[in-house]
């Protein structure tokens, strides 16, 4: 597996954790709670061989930026909620920060 499915792999699963840690309403759904923790170990199981052959702040600002992206677009199709004009603008920024950040990025 390259640097780059196992980060994206771990993009996923870092997607998954923040989703089911919504649905775990704080915790109060302490199996959704524990899914999400789970989620979370096994994204950093997959972070840590694309951290081997990648720049860290390179894997960590594509992780984030693209969970960021990912988790916005879950929260407004399966949580219909609502961002500003000026939100939708910075979260844009923040995709065009992370594609560009692969793009100059050596393989």
């Amino acid at each position: 597996m390259t640097a780059w499915l196992y980060l994206s792999a771990a993009i996923v699963m870092e997607i998954a954790g923040t989703f089911l840690l919504k649905l775990s309403d704080g915790f109060t759904k302490w199996q959704l709670g524990t899914l999400s923790l789970l989620c979370y170990a096994v994204s950093f199981q997959f972070l840590a061989p694309a951290l081997k052959l990648l720049p860290v702040g390179i894997v960590y600002a594509i992780w984030s930026g693209v969970g960021i992206i990912g988790v916005t677009a879950l929260g407004i199709v399966v949580f219909d909620e609502k961002l500003a004009v000026a939100q939708y603008g910075f979260i844009a920024l923040i995709l065009v920060g992370t594609v560009g950040l692969k793009l100059t990025t050596p393989a």
